[in-house]
C-alpha cells in the first residue's frame, strides 16, 4: 500500500463572493516586479480577530513577541513537472507523492503553452507514458477513496528505465499554472527553510507561505527572541480547479520541535504556523490533550472548524481561492467572521493571490 485513501470531502469552505478577480493573481515573483525589490517585497495583511491592519512583510519581526514560536516546513520543492508522451499525444506528468512501495501518485495534464493547466483523465490502467532519458511510466490504479473526482486525476504509477530522482533532476521543472507569466527556475520555488531530503522526497508544489522569508528576516526574528521549530510535510499537487480536500501526505515532527512547541505554553509564547502545511503537520502530532509529541508517517488529517486546532495559536499563510479547502483551516484557527472580514479587505485593497502573492497573518484577537 502506497499511502492512505483520500478522506471524505469536508463541508463547503466557500467565501461569500465569486472568484478572485483575475488581475489580483501574482504573475511573477515579487523580486521581478521592479528594481530594488526582493522576496520580502510583499504586503502583509494582519488579522487580530475581526480587526484588520496592513503592513509590509518586512515588518513581521516587529509584529511578533519574544517567546513566540514559528513552525516552519523544511520540505524542498521538487521539479515535479515532466514532459512525456502517452501514445502519440503529448502530456505533462505531475509527480505528486512518493509512496512507501516505490510507486508515485501522478497526474497527467494536457500542455497548452501557458502552464500545464488542463487536467485529463489518467486511465485506463496500464496506460504507458514515455518519459525523457529512456524512462517509462505505467499507470496501475487510481488513487483510491475519492468521492470528489480526484481518483480520475491521480493515479498510482510505476517508473522503470531510470530512477525518478534522475528524471526529475535532469528533465523536470516546477509545476506552474496559467495565472503566472512564464516558467521560473526551481530556485524561485524554494523557501529559505528548504532542506533536500535524503530519500528524494519533497513537495510537488512549494510551501509558499514561507517564500517571503529571507536570511535577514530570520536573523531579525531570532535576535528579537522568536524561536523556529522545523517540521516537514511533503505536499502533493493542489490543482485549483478541483477543490478536493488535502490528500494524505508524509510528515515528520522531530522531538526537539515538539518540545519547543510545548515549552512555548509554559513561558506564554504563541505557536504560529508558517503555512497550512505546517498546521497539518503539527496538528497531526498533537494529542487530544493538546500536547505535541514527536511523530511521523502519513497524515489524513483535515483541519476543519468542527475539529478545531489543538496546538496552533496563529497562522501565516497566503491568500486562497474562495472554494479552497484551506479556508476551513483558517476558520478553525481564527473563526469564520475573522476570515471573511480579512478576505473582503484583501479584495478591496487589491492584495495579490497565489504562490508569488501577498501573505496573511492570523493572530489571536
Amino acid at each position: 500500500m502506497g499511502m492512505p485513501s483520500l478522506p471524505s470531502s469536508p463541508s463547503s469552505p466557500s467565501l461569500p463572493w465569486g472568484k478572485v478577480p483575475r488581475e489580483l493573481s501574482a504573475r511573477v515573483p515579487a523580486e521581478q516586479r521592479g528594481p530594488g525589490r526582493g522576496r520580502d517585497s510583499v504586503r502583509l495583511l494582519v488579522s487580530r480577530g475581526t480587526e484588520v491592519s496592513h503592513h509590509a512583510f518586512r515588518e513581521l519581526p516587529g509584529l511578533l513577541r519574544a517567546g513566540d514560536v514559528l513552525v516552519v516546513n523544511t520540505s524542498a520543492t521538487l521539479p515535479a513537472a515532466v514532459d512525456g508522451r502517452a501514445g502519440s499525444a503529448p502530456v505533462v506528468v505531475h509527480f505528486s507523492t512518493r509512496g512507501d512501495d516505490g510507486r508515485w501518485a501522478v497526474e497527467l495534464r494536457d500542455p497548452d503553452g501557458r502552464g500545464t493547466t488542463r487536467a485529463r483523465a489518467g486511465g485506463p490502467a496500464q496506460t504507458e507514458v514515455g518519459l525523457p532519458g529512456g524512462a517509462r511510466l505505467v499507470l496501475e490504479e487510481p488513487l483510491a477513496g475519492s468521492d470528489s473526482g480526484a481518483g480520475g486525476r491521480l493515479w498510482w504509477a510505476r517508473v522503470s528505465g531510470a530512477p525518478v530522482a534522475r528524471v526529475l533532476g535532469e528533465y523536470g521543472r516546477p509545476i506552474r499554472y496559467s495565472y503566472t507569466t512564464r516558467d521560473q527556475p526551481l530556485a524561485a520555488y524554494q523557501t529559505v527553510f528548504a532542506l533536500p531530503s535524503a530519500d528524494g522526497a519533497g513537495s510537488a508544489e512549494m510551501p509558499s507561505a514561507a517564500r517571503p522569508f529571507t536570511a535577514r528576516t530570520v536573523a531579525e526574528l531570532v535576535s528579537r527572541g522568536v524561536w523556529l521549530a522545523p517540521v516537514t510535510l511533503h505536499t502533493g499537487v493542489a490543482s485549483a480547479e478541483a477543490h478536493e480536500p488535502p490528500y494524505p501526505e508524509r510528515f515528520a515532527v522531530p522531538e526537539a520541535s515538539a518540545r519547543l512547541i510545548g515549552a512555548a505554553r509554559s513561558w506564554g509564547g504563541r505557536v504560529i504556523a508558517v503555512g497550512t502545511t505546517a498546521v497539518r503537520a503539527v496538528e497531526s502530532a498533537a494529542g487530544s490533550d493538546g500536547v505535541v509529541r514527536a511523530a511521523g508517517g502519513w497524515t489524513e488529517l483535515v483541519v476543519t472548524p468542527e475539529r478545531g486546532v489543538r496546538a496552533v495559536d496563529g497562522l501565516l499563510t497566503g491568500l486562497h481561492e474562495p472554494e479552497a479547502s484551506h479556508l476551513l483551516m483558517l476558520r478553525a484557527v481564527a473563526g469564520r467572521a475573522a476570515v471573511e472580514r480579512a478576505y473582503a479587505e484583501a479584495v478591496r485593497e487589491r492584495y495579490l493571490w497565489h504562490e508569488f502573492g501577498d501573505v496573511h497573518l492570523l493572530l489571536p484577537g
